[in-house]
């Protein structure tokens, strides 16, 4: 008789191994959601995404060097990260589906079930200690259905395609309609539903005892409550698939699950809870509509990953910020009961919980105003496009004055007009072709700062507005180095067909300039992560060990002039 011990112990040890990065796999891991490729079919058997990349080490970008490594002169070839920034990442991603799960929790399909459920395990029981028991029981059955769930997703597609993902410019857009689609259903125009037959098959068998009424238990409540959970569960495995880590879609459905059996467990531990639960009513409701509005939101940044990397440029950063002005603006109306949607019941009064966050939706609209003007936005800069792209700036000749412009043959660069006015920050003067700004560092004696950048790089984009953009960074870059900006997800601009080749790396046709952007990242540092800050002197060899993103001003400072102090060492 298989006891209910030995079935704790069984699936601990699923957990234990389903959350542990694997040796040789965990260093494997590629954020950029951001980093868009368009499969367009022609030169489809020579241009196709660069997946063949052994040996190359994938990573969010973060910063994981210490004061320690800073000060030494490397090889060329480095990684850029360590294991300690795939566990943040991964812990990205379960924090992520946490809160997924508890937004699931507060759902129609699920809040009014709580009681219903804990009164089963009380009434049925012979003591707390079994109703606990039994609880405890149905919640990791929870875990179980959904943590298998995430780890179908990553054997169906593999650990490559999860990576494939993140640049690939097809799916990126099939996202922006899958969350239209989720946003459309918790506006009420239709549900998402499981067949009839399925949803009654996996009811008909919960009523079963022992370890196998418990699983058809909570299979039972993932099933029924799908139309309400499905599109958040859909958002938090986009979330995590496109961060291209393997354990990502498992990991995010851990967290997501663990959420919605917490309240199950709690409950069956202190009935007396129950009473102050709030009463079901119209509020779930409202609940739905909200998140429908972020679907809405969050699904622009997907059509903006696609529209920057292929230069469609309509939708420029007013564009985007006048989007979600109107969405933030609309869902606040909501909250205040100025729109209503068919579900909707008549709101009587403003609750007080209804009210602070009518306040702080608002407040974000006021917020994001002022960048419809050029403001930075510092809070959200990372996900809005480039503020290049917007065609007004007010602050434009405030901010060139304060920095230091172009050079004077600023404008005979390779790819400065495809590039400067649209991607770099105001007051910098970077070369975007690697060979021509290695030249301008041995004419001038200066050492290189090479950034991997992307047009579709979070990261890259905070650490713009957060650091590069301090006025003490800025100027030590601009009068200490030279810099290239390297775009590697900019697939409209072709190289010429003489430039064109096959990589050694990977065996792939080179035929754009983010390609060759970033086969060289892959070929000389080993990476493909971005941002990715090399600092090499005039030989092309690393001063300093590579660093991802440091949003800490004065750390980052101390990177940079570490990187002088070697420099100058040489000498």
């Amino acid at each position: 008789m298989f006891s209910l011990k030995k079935l704790y112990i069984a699936l601990s040890w699923v957990f234990i191994i389903a959350i542990t990065p694997i040796q040789g796999f965990s260093q494997d891991s590629l954020i950029n959601f951001e980093d868009v490729e368009f499969s367009s079919g022609e030169e489809a058997t020579t241009d196709t995404l660069l997946t063949d990349l052994e040996g190359v080490e994938f990573s969010s970008g973060e910063d994981t060097s210490t004061a320690a490594d800073t000060a030494a002169t490397t090889p060329a070839t480095v990684n850029a990260a360590d294991g300690d920034g795939d566990s943040s990442s991964l812990w990205g991603i379960f924090l992520e589906g946490l809160v997924g799960g508890f937004l699931a929790f507060l759902m129609p399909c699920i809040f009014p079930m709580v009681p219903l459920t804990v009164s089963f395990f009380t009434k049925k029981s012979a003591s707390k200690l079994q109703a606990v028991s039994q609880a405890l029981t149905y919640g990791l059955f929870i875990i179980v259905i959904y943590v298998a769930l995430g780890m179908l997703i990553t054997i169906a597609f593999g650990p490559e395609a999860m990576n494939a993902l993140s640049t690939n410019g097809v799916f990126n857009f099939f996202f922006f309609l899958m969350l239209v689609f989720f946003a459309a259903s918790f506006f009420g125009a239709f549900e998402i539903t499981l067949p009839s037959k399925f949803v009654n098959k996996i009811d008909s068998n919960s009523d079963k005892g022992g370890l196998l009424g418990y699983f058809f238990m909570a299979a039972s409540l993932a099933v029924v409550s799908f139309s309400c959970t499905g599109p958040i569960i859909g958002t938090v495995l986009v979330n995590a698939a496109v961060k291209g880590d393997r354990l990502g879609p498992a990991i995010a459905m851990f967290g997501f699950s663990f959420a919605l059996a917490i309240p199950f467990v709690l409950f069956a531990m202190f009935p007396a809870l129950l009473k102050s639960m709030p009463k079901s009513g119209g509020w779930l409701n409202s609940v739905k509509v909200v998140l429908g509005f972020l679907e809405l939101a969050l699904a622009l940044k997907f059509l903006s990953n696609v529209d920057l990397a292929y230069n469609w440029q309509f939708l420029d950063r007013e564009v985007f910020l006048a989007l979600w002005i109107t969405i933030f603006g609309l869902m606040g109306l909501y909250l205040i009961g100025k729109i209503k949607f068919s579900h909707d019941s008549d709101l009587k009064y403003m609750s007080v919980p209804r009210t602070i966050i009518a306040i702080i939706v608002f407040s974000f609209v006021v917020y994001m105003i002022p960048g419809m003007w050029g403001a930075p936005l510092k809070s959200i800069a990372a996900f809005l496009p480039p503020i290049g792209t917007q065609d007004f700036d007010i602050s434009a000749g405030v901010q060139a004055g304060a920095g230091h412009g172009p050079s004077a043959d600023a404008t005979s660069r390779k790819h400065f007009s495809h590039f400067h006015d649209r991607a770099t920050i105001k007051g910098m003067d970077p070369y975007y072709d690697y060979d021509e700004a290695l030249a301008a560092a041995k004419a001038q004696d200066k050492p290189l700062l090479v950034d991997f950048t992307g047009w579709n790089c979070v990261n890259c984009r905070k650490m713009e507005a957060d650091v590069w953009s301090d006025p003490a960074i800025k100027q030590m870059i601009n009068e200490k180095f030279i810099l290239a900006e390297l775009y590697v997800d900019d697939y409209d601009l072709k190289l010429p067909e003489a430039e064109q080749y096959v990589s050694e790396t990977t065996g792939k046709k080179i035929t754009s300039v983010g390609r060759k952007n970033t086969d060289f990242q892959i070929s000389k540092f080993n990476s493909n992560s971005q941002p990715l800050y090399a600092i090499l002197d005039n030989n092309e060899e690393l001063l300093v060990p590579t660093s991802g993103a440091n949003y800490d001003i004065e750390s980052y400072k101390a990177y940079l002039q570490s990187a002088i102090d070697a420099y100058n060492a040489k000498k």
